[in-house]
């Protein structure tokens, strides 16, 4: 898979096309890019899949609170390896979207020179997006490629959307979130020097430096499996404020207890995957009490890790 940055000095042929923001790269997305994977590939094309970066609800002052669910190289990772030959993620600005969809189709096909463009049910681009799928097809029949609509993918009834995945990790619903993802959801981060009270506590804990767009789950204590070096190992993770310590408003933390671990990992990479809510969090009246409840977290983790 190649990935360019942007549009520009990329000039193609025989491209089979989905245009998309594939945030997370859930199973809806994964639906589409399979499909042109599979037609462009036995006509001997390319499949090519355009995104955005920043995301055009950010820039269009839609969205300001931290709702990323990948980041955009973890994005184009996860469509390279659904089969996607290149993809583009191209910077989005207020001049692109001041586009109308006639002029981002031309210059898209002065780029691409697409065959075939697949998109979703609900699809639309340009200005206002007045790029409807009839729009597109009516500009495909002038500009030289054919459109296909794919319906919606649901789970268990669900239509899956980025914004409904945001709206279950906002619940701490990260089984949920996983079910639409198609694998569960994750963070990573550096991992930084906190306060020391885990290991006060007895229980030593990975503060995690996590990029400040992502969306993260519900202030709460989750089952999480972390890969740190390239070795796997089961954790219990806080996500908050830490209530028992802190009586002002603070940023939220995300804070990992890797099991049967003891190592110094400071400035290393802790790649999180989370598997389960286990409680919310709460206030306690003294620290050993706190100790005493993550003591708790931890049986009930191992129990759902084995």
């Amino acid at each position: 898979m190649i990935h360019y940055r942007s549009l520009d000095g990329v000039y193609l042929q025989g491209v089979w096309l989905t245009i998309g923001s594939f945030d997370g790269v859930h199973i809806g997305h994964q639906k589409v890019v399979q499909e042109i994977v599979a037609g462009a590939h036995q006509a001997g094309d390319l499949a090519v899949v355009l995104t955005f970066f920043p995301h055009p609800a950010a820039v269009l002052k839609k969205r300001q609170d931290p709702f990323y669910l990948t980041t955009p190289e973890e994005r184009a990772e996860l469509l390279g390896a659904l089969g996607a030959d290149v993809v583009i993620t191209h910077p989005f600005n207020l001049e692109i979207a001041a586009m109308s969809a006639r002029q981002f189709m031309t210059y898209l096909q002065a780029h691409l020179g697409i065959r075939h463009l697949y998109v979703g049910f609900n699809f639309a681009l340009g200005r206002n997006r007045e790029g409807d799928v009839p729009t597109l097809k009516r500009l495909g029949e002038e500009l030289g490629y054919s459109v296909r609509v794919l319906p919606a993918v649901t789970v268990d009834g669900e239509i899956i959307s980025s914004s409904q995945i945001r709206a279950y990790l906002a619940e701490g619903n990260v089984e949920r979130a996983a079910r639409l993802l198609g694998r569960p959801f994750h963070i990573n981060g550096i991992v930084v020097r906190g306060d020391g009270r885990g290991k006060s506590l007895g229980f030593p804990t990975a503060n995690l430096s996590v990029w400040a767009e992502r969306a993260i789950p519900r202030a709460g204590v989750y089952v999480c499996k972390a890969q740190v070096n390239g070795k796997v190992w089961g954790a219990v993770t806080n996500v908050g404020v830490r209530p028992t310590f802190e009586d002002k408003p603070v940023p939220p933390r995300v804070e990992t207890h890797l099991l049967d671990f003891n190592d110094e990992i400071y400035g290393e990479e802790v790649y999180l995957e989370f598997l389960a809510h286990l409680r919310d969090e709460v206030r306690f009246p003294n620290p050993q009490a706190l100790a005493t409840q993550i003591q708790a977290d931890v049986a009930r983790a191992r129990q759902l890790l084995a």
